[in-house]
């Protein structure tokens, strides 16, 4: 063998033997970008959602004044589990809209006929200068009750400027531990109330109602 073949033989194994190296570490550099991606992905996983839906319902991404009364086509979007319709139809309807003129958005009367519901709800959130939760157990298992909770916790932070739009109402007595950890900390922001079993607490439940949603009443 030459001295010209045996270099070259020699060289045929390096980089044979460098070859699996440099397959192995693409393929791990491979999995770590994949994995960063996905909990890139995971983490923002609301926002880009959000920004989805609002692109699909030809929406701007901010508003330019979020404090104009104008802006608004609703005072409030009512989100709750089909479990408790009757008291947002009878109570909520009566109580707020017909004696205070807080115009409401309810899903059962103000969602556009043929398009998509998720596009609804963003719409309608977006077009609601709040949006109030229902809270109960149902409300939790429901997959559309939550996509309206957080739908609402994007749009204060990405099209309200850090301004909170949502107000929950415990409808249902519950466990801090049932709570989403994001739900929690409105709790501790004390933008809630509960709903009370007696009749005079009653009367201070939809005061304080009126109260949070009377900047959204129409002249």
């Amino acid at each position: 063998m030459s001295p010209i073949d045996y270099r070259v033989l020699q060289l045929n194994k390096t980089c044979k033997s460098y070859l699996g190296l440099i397959i192995g570490v693409s393929l791990a550099l491979l999995v770590v970008i994949m994995t960063v991606i996905v909990s890139l992905v995971y983490r923002y996983r609301w926002k880009i959602r959000y920004m989805y839906y609002m692109t699909k319902g030809k929406y701007s991404y901010q508003k330019t004044s979020p404090d104009n009364d104008d802006e608004y086509t609703y005072d409030a979007f009512i989100s709750y589990s089909d479990n408790d319709r009757s008291f947002v139809h009878q109570d909520c309807i009566e109580k707020l809209e017909k004696e205070e003129n807080i115009r409401l958005c309810i899903h059962q009367r103000d969602f556009m006929p043929g398009q998509d519901i998720t596009v609804n709800i963003t719409n309608c959130i977006h077009s609601s200068r709040t949006t109030v939760c229902l809270i109960t157990r149902k409300f939790l298992e429901s997959y559309y009750c939550m996509f309206e909770f957080n739908m609402a916790r994007m749009e204060s932070i990405y099209s309200r400027n850090g301004r909170n739009v949502l107000f929950l109402v415990f409808y249902e007595k519950l466990q801090p531990i049932e709570l989403p950890l994001v739900m929690l900390e409105l709790v501790q922001k004390e933008s809630y109330i509960e709903y009370p079993n007696e009749d005079e607490g009653n009367v201070v439940f939809w005061e304080k109602i009126k109260e949070r949603l009377r900047t959204n009443v129409r002249a």
